[in-house]
């Protein structure tokens, strides 16, 4: 039977270079920018538990979390104007990251990370400062406008700009930022929530401005990738820097293939309309069904809404803030597991284990919360091992997913693009990660009221259908060149009827072996 998503790279080409302490530095300074979507996810779930900042800017809710606890749990913080408080980021994102296709293309990726930071600056300026909810609303759009820059930019910038053996590992650098902004917004609500006078979420909101001077600054310092000077025609300058990224002087056969893929996406006048081609039917199914399943693995659910949902399921405010803190903690070191196995074990490998075992702790945390709470909401008195056991299954689903869809789901769309259609492509991406981001968000605690326990049933059918979808149709993309990634779906069981053999030849005029072909046994 032929594999279900099987390449053997076989004698595949390579590129001279190694790991040098240049590109390192640069890429991690570069993968700095996911602190910025990392500490946003972690703070509007904290500052939306802390009761000062409810009882000022949405009351209705607060009179529902003060009263009576035999009330309903699962509504208590079912409210469309704090829903469209925490969502309407992603709406921003969504749109903004269409803007940045063009920014990334024309003025480098340089560019569009520091509109990012400067962007997702004055977002946190008027946060912090808010006096009623439409400020909030309006810094909540300008920090969404930053995001979408800042997603549509590092992955590929990191992408680039990495040795091809390495890419994996430095890509997840943004995933790792991600979560490592993830940890330090819960560990922050935790304190802040404590500060007598009940401002502390002023602190929380603010404290934005600090991810945001970072990826400012950081843009400002970051060399540009070769493929970017290409792309705008600097070519001797981009030859000398490919030397010192790749450590090596012999770079002529990387930079004719850069060089020949720049001429390729010169030919294309509307790379949007380019997608569209059937030779581009695998890009364009991968860069729209990796993140929409992304988000539907209920992972922005449990993390920005942690500390609601540990407060939902009987947790106090200070206790379900700390729960929060322990499950950013485990997902900032499940990361490294997958910095540390990417590269060794592929990338086919870390989707497939991470799905099943989001699977079983979806199943497993329903089962507990339903017979708990029932369909009524009203647990009466919990045991203290039955919130050990809810926490330890969420921070197994955790580590799951933050070495798997987590990195995986930025990683694999940034290195399968060819650069003619790489920044509309990127920008496809990011979008309809934003737009689920958006709609999960928008739609969550209204799903908590109405579904219950059966939310995490839900969630844990797309798992179930997501983990099918990359064992038959996703390609293993470990190793190769980022300009040599054609071949892989040439010799796809499924996408090779979509793209011929004269389709993506190498752009240095010669084609990774056709015996490289491969029809493994599953």
């Amino acid at each position: 039977m032929p594999a279900a998503g099987g390449f053997d790279k076989g004698n595949g080409k390579g590129y001279p270079g190694k790991l040098t302490p240049f590109v390192t530095v640069t890429c991690i300074v570069a993968a700095m920018g996911g602190l910025i979507f990392g500490y946003d996810i972690g703070i509007s779930g904290g500052v939306t538990s802390m009761p000062s900042f409810l009882k000022r800017f949405f009351p209705s809710v607060y009179r529902k979390q003060q009263a009576n606890s035999s009330t309903n749990q699962y509504c208590q913080y079912n409210s469309e104007t704090l829903t469209l408080f925490t969502s309407s980021l992603y709406l921003a994102a969504l749109l903004s990251s269409l803007v940045a296709s063009s920014v990334t293309r024309k003025f480098g990726r340089k560019k569009s990370m520091l509109f990012g930071g400067v962007l997702f600056f004055a977002g946190a300026l008027i946060n912090g400062f808010a006096q009623g909810v439409w400020m909030l609303i309006v810094g909540r759009l300008l920090l969404g406008f930053g995001i979408g820059f800042a997603n549509q930019s590092v992955p590929l910038y990191l992408s680039e700009m990495a040795p091809y053996k390495y890419r994996g590992a430095l890509n997840i650098g943004f995933q790792l930022s991600i979560t490592i902004g993830i940890l330090i917004a819960n560990v922050l609500n935790y304190f802040f929530a404590k500060i007598k006078g009940g401002w502390g979420w002023r602190l929380s909101l603010g404290g934005a401005m600090v991810p945001a001077l970072i990826i400012t600054i950081g843009s400002l310092v970051l060399p540009d990738t070769p493929n970017s000077m290409i792309e705008r025609g600097q070519r001797d300058e981009a030859r000398e820097k490919l030397r010192k990224i790749r450590g090596v002087n012999d770079v002529d056969e990387e930079f004719n293939d850069l060089v020949g893929a720049s001429e390729a996406s010169k030919q294309v006048e509307h790379p949007w309309g380019n997608l569209l081609k059937r030779k581009y039917r695998p890009h364009l199914t991968m860069a729209i069904l990796i993140p929409f399943f992304q988000q539907l693995t209920g992972i922005n659910v449990i993390m920005f809404y942690a500390p609601v949902l540990f407060n939902t399921i009987g947790f106090g405010n200070d206790a379900s803030l700390m729960s929060a803190v322990i499950t950013g903690l485990v997902n900032a070191c499940a990361t490294l597991v997958s910095i540390y196995g990417v590269d060794k074990w592929g990338r086919r490998s870390l989707f497939l284990e991470g799905g099943t075992q989001m699977l079983i702790c979806q199943a497993i945390v329903a089962a507990c919360i339903g017979a708990k709470f029932g369909v009524d909401g009203n647990p009466g008195e919990l045991p203290k091992w039955y919130a050990v056991v809810v926490v330890l299954f969420i921070c197994l689903y955790v580590a799951a997913f933050a070495w798997s869809w987590g990195p995986l789901g930025w990683l694999v769309p940034s290195e399968i693009f060819p650069l003619e259609i790489r920044s509309a492509a990127q920008s496809v991406n990011v979008s309809v990660n934003m737009a689920f981001t958006f709609v999960v968000a928008q739609i969550f605690l209204n799903m908590l009221c109405h579904l219950k326990f059966g939310l995490f049933i839900f969630f844990a059918f797309f798992v179930l259908v997501m983990s099918i979808f990359i064992f038959f149709f996703l390609p293993e993309t470990n190793g190769i060149p980022i300009e040599e990634m054609g071949q892989v779906w040439k010799n796809h069981w499924f996408w090779s009827r979509y793209v011929g053999e004269d389709d993506f030849v190498s752009n240095g005029g010669v084609e990774l072996q056709k015996g490289n072909k491969a029809i493994n046994n599953v």
